[in-house]
């Protein structure tokens, strides 16, 4: 019983330390954004976008490799945010809230009414044509302003809820991969891919052989993702490759861990160790070094490179990503650009897809007697966090690079998607402020 409860408490630590970077990397996201609006409808546009579509690479002899600045965040460093994501989804598959049928059906279907039903509200607004293939856009949820809106509420909301909304969008995350992978290539190349699935054995075979110098596995990384961004598939399918290969567990058995740090400990304190000793002393340095040895060897690799990397993606590459990704020109036919079918699509598909396909998918799955709902989480609670996950942003903008090379149906999917993610974040959060219990209005 006791090692259960420090299980789960162990987990929980996890989910809260992971729900408060996110929701505070959502105050920077929102600060880049509102700059990169700034920037574009400024004196300073020109240089905005003039830096955009900069150029920079390397070049040796005759060869030249350079990307624009956008290209370099969205298939570079997004390649690691998408490596992130990777090792998000396969924890939550392996031990998270999808690790069990029960569990992870609820947010599993919820998700797929959330991708299915906005896709085919967009696809009511533009059939055929250039812009039928933003279909993709509306399908995801920014987990960093939806959580971030929950904050807003502090203890009021269920613990439930956040883990249902935690849940559904890393589930949506996968849904929004596996298009980008499938619907979003235009051609593959075969040569190139095969080069990526051969560093992704080096890699796997790496691991097998218990190699740990993180040298030998950037540097097997950089080929997956070379490879891949040759092969036509994005690049950033890479990061999410690389991510699976990742073990989840640690590299030790627990009981050789108690055998050596119990004889290493017991010979230290047998040593007379101070903070000078081992100077001195090898046999005490190195009793210490197998002790620092076997201590990294019982931390999962997989937990250690997702706390290790979240802040730099949460606090960094997003917020960069967003300042390059989000600026639009805001000119005097703003009005009937959002009466533009791929605008009109996009909002309809986060605003009202979003509320309807997770609400009702929710609704059929318990209905049904397959799922539960969470502890503590009403209905009135699913609908107000279905509203919350039409925030889209993030993903939806990063889908739209992919899908439009058009720079007018570029700035009318990016003005669809900021107005959406308003109107979703400020109705959603209505509807909990209204079904929220307010007996235990306090701070976070």
């Amino acid at each position: 019983m006791a090692t259960a409860t420090r299980d789960h408490d162990d987990v929980k630590g996890i989910f809260e330390r992971f729900v408060h970077s996110e929701v505070s990397g959502s105050a920077l996201l929102l600060v880049c954004t509102a700059a990169a609006l700034g920037l574009a409808n400024s004196s300073f546009a020109e240089v905005y976008f003039g830096l955009l579509y900069t150029k920079a690479g390397l070049s040796w002899g005759v060869a030249t490799f350079a990307l624009t600045v956008q290209h370099w965040i969205n298939d570079l460093l997004m390649v690691v945010f998408f490596f992130v994501v990777g090792l998000e989804i396969k924890r939550e598959l392996l031990v998270g809230q999808l690790s069990s049928a029960k569990r992870a059906l609820l947010p599993v279907t919820a998700a797929l009414g959330g991708m299915v039903v906005p896709a085919l509200l967009y696809a009511g607004f533009n059939t055929g044509g250039a812009a039928a293939g933003g279909w993709g856009i509306p399908m995801a949820t920014d987990i960093a302003f939806a959580l971030g809106v929950l904050a807003l509420f502090g203890k009021r909301v269920p613990i439930g809820l956040k883990v249902f909304l935690t849940a559904l969008a890393i589930v949506d995350d996968l849904g929004a991969v596996l298009v980008i992978a499938v619907f979003y290539t235009a051609q593959i190349h075969w040569v190139s891919l095969t080069i990526a699935l051969a560093f992704l054995a080096l890699i796997a075979g790496a691991n097998r052989l218990r190699i740990q110098h993180p040298v030998v596995y950037v540097a097997l990384a950089v080929g997956v993702w070379a490879g891949v961004l040759g092969s036509g598939v994005h690049a950033t399918v890479a990061g999410v490759l690389v991510a699976l290969l990742v073990p989840i567990g640690a590299r030790r058995d627990p009981g050789e861990f108690f055998d050596v740090s119990d004889a290493r400990l017991a010979e230290l304190r047998d040593a007379g160790l101070t903070p000078d000793s081992m100077v001195s002393d090898r046999s005490q340095f190195d009793a210490i070094s197998d002790l620092h040895k076997i201590a990294g060897d019982m931390r999962p690799p997989g937990l250690a490179l997702e706390e290790m990397l979240h802040p730099f993606v949460v606090f960094f590459i997003l917020p960069l990503f967003a300042l390059f990704n989000a600026g639009v020109a805001i000119d005097g036919g703003f009005v009937d650009g959002l009466l533009h079918p791929v605008s009109l699509g996009i909002m309809a598909g986060l605003v009202l897809g979003k509320q309807v396909g997770i609400a009702l998918f929710s609704w059929i799955a318990v209905k049904s007697g397959q799922a539960d709902l969470p502890d503590g989480v009403t209905w009135s609670h699913i609908y107000g966090g279905a509203c919350i996950a039409g925030i889209g942003f993030t993903m939806s903008l990063f889908v739209t690079e992919l899908a439009f090379t058009d720079v007018t149906l570029l700035a009318r999917a990016k003005v669809g998607i900021l107005i959406a993610s308003l109107i979703a974040a400020i109705w959603g959060a209505v509807l909990l402020q209204m079904r929220l219990p307010r007996a235990h209005v306090g701070r976070p």
